[in-house]
């Protein structure tokens, strides 16, 4: 990593929206291609502060700030990248379960994936089996990500994983769950291949899905 891109990823990852942005336009300008001030600046300043998460040295607001001074770059790249054949790591279908409004940490999930190269598809929240079923059949993602926050409302999971599966495209679709009443043995329990603690585990949850056959 350039100099330059060592500055860039410590200003992600130190919450710097303004001075990311200088620092994206100093890079175009310097004639530095927008796939590599992405992969090689931007990228490495959030996974950094998403092993700092994990670790427990930082919180989910420094998490929030640093992925909104992420955006702020991404932001001016877009025009730059429009057309460019990046490579992504999957597509991934992401929601909050029918009756829950909550969406925070599906937000961050979003950000956190979206910054390691995932394209996410965010239906919002309250959404039902069906609404993941017809998503699932029209966006065709490799992964469904559910969020649920309220312990009356895990029961609808499952009903969202056998509306998916039952669809053509859920044939080949991983599935990954969390939220606060979430664990990995409920996930076992209702067959679901994922689970994600928090929004940092969530990526490498995401990847280790992908990598499977």
């Amino acid at each position: 990593m350039s100099v330059g891109m060592e500055e860039l990823a410590d200003a992600v990852q130190n919450g710097d929206a303004k001075g990311v942005r200088t620092r994206v336009e100093e890079a175009l300008r310097a004639g530095a291609e927008p796939s590599a001030i992405l992969e090689q600046g931007l990228v490495p300043g959030l996974q950094a502060l998403g092993r700092l998460f994990q670790d427990g040295q930082v919180y989910l607001p420094e998490v929030l700030i640093a992925s909104r001074a992420m955006n702020a770059g991404v932001d001016l790249l877009k025009p730059h990248l429009a057309g460019r054949n990046t490579q992504s790591r999957g597509k991934v279908l992401l929601g909050t379960v029918e009756g829950d409004l909550h969406d925070i940490g599906k937000n961050l999930v979003k950000m956190m994936l979206e910054g390691n190269g995932f394209d996410v598809f965010d239906l919002g929240v309250d959404i039902s089996g069906s609404h993941f079923a017809a998503e699932a059949e029209q966006k065709r993602p490799d992964i469904v990500a559910v969020s649920c926050l309220l312990t009356t409302t895990m029961r609808t999971i499952p009903e969202i994983v056998r509306a998916v599966r039952e669809t053509p495209a859920g044939a080949k679709v991983k599935f990954m769950i969390g939220g606060a009443p979430v664990t990995r043995g409920y996930a076992d329990e209702i067959g679901v291949e994922g689970y994600a603690a928090d929004c940092a585990s969530a990526v490498d949850e995401a990847k280790r899905l992908l990598s499977q056959p």
